[in-house]
């Protein structure tokens, strides 16, 4: 039938079409449905058109989710994005394509308008005293996450040599470093700070600093009435002491050191 005809019954549609990068198909030969943008996913209206009756066209939103998804990737099926879409929890609970894409209307400005209608403890966690500055639009979800599914867990975005995301921003903490503090290069960020946002400085999983590096630097004495935490770390370090309390006052270069295996200055 062609668009002219759909836009009889479907202006406000159609205008709000002419918007999204979706109405490129209805000028251009290249996917083959040049003034056919509208049927290009509904599938032919002649039917519809002469009825008026909404069983006879396609709806995306009213198919099964496998059946939405392949009229999507008709196109879009060897675009890079599309790479491992089957592999992540959008694709194990039934998430269609056009439950976050926008078919009709202009495209969000920010995703977080999308991903924070399922992910809302995520969104609490933006709101925490220290975090990413997602609400006031200095990254967006899809700087980290690629919603259509990687290997890695959270789905989470690479750069360089394979490297988490957070490099991206981060790249002063990028090794590889003579000497490598083991939990950043085998665990990553997350050993020690909250991606979305903490209530502690630096964004870290402890509220103490030295709370957090005992997680791993802890090694009591054998006897009962060791007072020290000795072993691991050093017997010296009496945590009792408010001197020494603070990990990162001595041992700065935590991520990974140049000059000295403990990160010592």
């Amino acid at each position: 039938m062609g668009s002219a005809v759909c836009q009889g019954c479907h202006e406000e549609i159609f205008n709000g079409l002419q918007k999204n990068p979706h109405f490129k198909v209805d000028g251009s030969d290249r996917w083959g449905f040049k003034e056919q943008v509208c049927e290009s996913c509904h599938g032919p209206g002649s039917l519809h058109a002469e009825a008026a009756d909404p069983a006879l066209i396609r709806n995306p939103l009213k198919v099964p989710l496998l059946e939405a998804n392949r009229i999507c990737l008709k196109c879009h099926l060897n675009q890079p994005s599309r790479v491992g879409s089957f592999r992540i929890a959008h694709a194990r609970n039934q998430v269609a394509c056009v439950l976050c894409h926008s078919i009709h209307k202009p495209k969000p400005k920010r995703t977080i308008e999308i991903c924070g209608t399922c992910h809302l403890a995520q969104v609490t966690q933006f709101q925490r005293p220290y975090r990413h500055r997602l609400m006031e639009g200095a990254i967006d979800c899809i700087d980290c996450h690629n919603p259509h599914g990687r290997l890695l867990p959270g789905v989470l975005r690479e750069v360089s040599a394979n490297e988490p995301a957070c490099f991206k921003c981060h790249g002063d903490k990028r090794g590889p470093f003579t000497f490598e503090h083991v939990p950043v290069r085998t665990e990553g960020c997350t050993a020690c700070h909250e991606p979305h946002g903490s209530a502690n400085p630096r964004m870290l999983i402890r509220a103490n600093v030295r709370f957090l590096c005992l997680e791993c630097h802890s090694n009591l004495g054998t006897s009962p009435s060791t007072t020290a935490i000795g072993g691991v770390p050093p017997a010296f370090h009496d945590l009792r002491s408010p001197r020494i309390q603070n990990c990162t006052i001595c041992h700065v270069k935590i991520h990974g050191s140049h000059v000295n295996k403990v990160f010592l200055r």
